[in-house]
């Protein structure tokens, strides 16, 4: 029997009853959990912990990373302050340098933004005071409601609701779903102020194969971005590596609405991932493809 292939679900956050701590992804991690070969044994062993601090202050799992047994790290990056240490960026890539396959992903403004230094993923994450949109045209406010979130929030929707999403040709792997009636992914979970992603020029191994639009301004923006393998100029074969928009494709709160969120969310919530059940389906669809691309 293949062994599980081992998922670190992680946060750059500390355990906090009223935050996104990695609790509130538990409907991702139980269906990941829940995926099965056809002989009915689990494909995937997953761990899911939130951030923590050593004496030196780095975190002791990310930090040696490439030393451990995972083979995924599917990171969360929801710091607003400090977040990951350069000893974690380090860990981090030593990882993907020996063939680890990373999902990433963040939000709004600045969130996030301590991934910087991580190979080509750091390039592939657009905020608001560091690597900034290249497209100069996009550096102001797309959500118009939550007035204190800057650049970049494009607004796909209410939380609770689904966005329609635009697949960019030639389907990536990612996006099929032989379940739907047109052979692919159609919906993600919306989110009011989502994130800026992108594929840097010059740069083959990575594409965007996904784009959502704003329900304000009308705008398509750039919803989720693959990298292939390749080798860096040490000879090491880098691991895939998947950056999305938004976390809220993959909380709780937005696969489920009565999951509940942190206080400081204000805005009202939507119900169409409860009425529209493809949609719900659509989004485990990628997570499972998701899960299984990065680790080949």
């Amino acid at each position: 029997m293949a062994k599980p292939i081992k998922i670190l679900l992680q946060t750059t956050i500390p355990t906090t009853e009223d935050d996104w701590s990695v609790g509130r992804f538990s409907l991702l991690q139980d269906y990941l959990v829940s995926i099965k070969d056809e002989a009915g044994n689990p494909l995937f062993a997953v761990t899911a912990r939130d951030y923590e601090s050593d004496a030196e202050g780095n975190d002791p799992v990310l930090s040696n990373l490439d030393k451990s047994e995972f083979d995924e790290l599917w990171l969360f990056a929801l710091e607003v302050d400090k977040g990951l240490t350069q000893k974690d960026i380090a860990g981090i890539n030593a990882f993907r340098q020996r063939g680890g396959g990373i999902l990433t992903t963040r939000d709004h403004q600045d969130m996030g933004c301590s991934m910087c230094g991580l190979i080509d993923i750091g390039d592939v994450h657009y905020f608001n005071t560091k690597n900034p949109d290249p497209d100069e045209s996009r550096w102001n406010r797309d959500d118009p409601y939550t007035t204190y979130i800057s650049w970049p929030n494009y607004h796909s929707g209410a939380n609770g609701d689904y966005q329609k999403i635009t697949i960019v040709e030639p389907v990536h792997e990612l996006l099929k779903n032989p379940n739907s009636p047109s052979g692919v992914i159609e919906f993600f979970p919306s989110h009011p102020h989502e994130g800026g992603i992108g594929a840097p020029l010059g740069n083959p191994n990575v594409r965007v194969i996904a784009l959502g639009k704003s329900l304000i301004t009308g705008r398509n923006f750039n919803l989720v971005v693959a990298i292939e393998h390749h080798k860096d100029a040490q000879g090491n074969t880098l691991g895939r590596a998947v950056a999305n928009s938004s976390f809220h494709h993959l909380v709780d709160y937005n696969w489920d609405v009565e999951k509940g969120c942190p206080s400081f969310v204000e805005e009202t919530p939507g119900d169409g991932m409860k009425k529209e059940p493809q949609a719900l389906e659509d989004i485990k669809t990628y997570v499972r493809n998701v899960a299984l691309w990065l680790a080949n």
